[in-house]
């Protein structure tokens, strides 16, 4: 079986920043395995093919990536157990003896051409842009030991991809934003929740029970009455039918904490479907800022103080 082997998957091919992601929690022994794509690496968790993948889920600069979302949000249940930051740098790599003059078309992962666009409007005006599975999926295209041509001159990848595949690098440095970070995520399937660390994270995709007034503000308010920051919450369409979404939301604290579990109950009573993704250390390790009246022992003295009062003790 590949989980007792301890496969992890990743969004390959070799040399992508999903791998440098992945070397962060790689267990010893395990192997690292490239898959094609997000939907292709969370199938294989889901059949139990890999014990994880690492999949990207959100880039400062260009926001929540889709394909991840969406992935987590619809077929069978799936956890994130851990988080990794990976500093973005770009390069711009071509073929031995490729000029930048020559440069018209160029290669890269959505996510990597946005972050990119305005170095290549600024050197290569006329480019024309190529999408990509992936930034290393778009330097593994320009490998000088394959046979055919490929349908671009140059790719905007890591530099480790540029010197796997042989290529030789233009321009360094060639990202709009030098302090870009990409996200990601380690996935698996359901199981025992770690405790709370108190520098925890959790995510969530919210189905609303139907479209009406005030109803975004409605579940915004079980976070916000239980003192829940929220870190990112981003819509996405549900598919169903035009102008249906859900919403993907990441906020601070763990499911085990009183605030954190009370507010999946109301948004459970309130909301169509709730889908728990995890609960798991954040990468910047910084603590959870909790208000007094939001702890786990204000929660506590309010249930023994109810509880007292049903009972005709108090």
């Amino acid at each position: 079986m590949s989980e007792a082997l301890g496969e992890y998957g990743y969004l390959g091919p070799s040399g992508t920043f999903t791998e440098a992601a992945l070397r962060q929690v790689l267990p010893a022994g395990a192997v690292a395995r490239p898959m094609a794509s997000v939907d292709a690496a969370l199938a294989a968790v889901r059949s139990g093919v890999l014990a994880a993948a690492v999949v990207p889920i959100e880039n400062s600069v260009e926001g929540g990536v889709s394909a991840t979302l969406d992935a987590l949000a619809n077929g069978s249940a799936l956890r994130v157990t851990r988080e990794m930051l990976v500093p973005i740098t770009f390069v711009l790599a071509a073929r031995p003896g490729t000029a930048l003059a020559d440069i018209r078309r160029v290669a890269s992962h959505p996510h990597g051409w946005a972050q990119c666009r305005g170095w290549v409007g600024a050197h290569l005006p006329g480019a024309v842009y190529v999408p990509a599975l992936s930034t290393a999926g778009a330097a593994e295209g320009l490998d000088p030991a394959a046979a055919e041509a490929p349908p671009y001159d140059a790719a905007l990848c890591a530099p480790l991809a540029a010197q796997r595949f042989g290529l030789e690098v233009l321009a360094t440095d060639v990202g709009d934003n030098a302090a870009a970070v990409t996200r990601f995520v380690l996935v698996q399937r359901p199981g025992p929740v770690a405790p709370p660390t108190g520098a925890d994270k959790t995510s969530l995709v919210v189905f609303q029970a139907d479209d009406h007034p005030g109803g975004l503000l409605e579940m915004l308010e079980q976070f916000a009455t239980r003192g829940i920051n929220l870190s990112r919450i981003e819509s996405r369409p549900t598919g169903e039918s035009l102008g249906q979404y859900c919403f993907s939301i990441d906020c601070e604290g763990h499911i085990g904490e009183a605030r954190v579990g009370e507010a999946l109950m109301g948004l459970h009573r309130t909301c169509r479907e709730v889908r728990w993704l995890g609960s798991y250390p954040r990468a910047d390790a910084q603590s959870v800022s909790v208000t007094a009246s939001t702890t786990d022992q204000a929660f506590g003295d309010a249930g023994d103080w109810l509880g007292a009062l049903r009972s005709g003790d108090a």
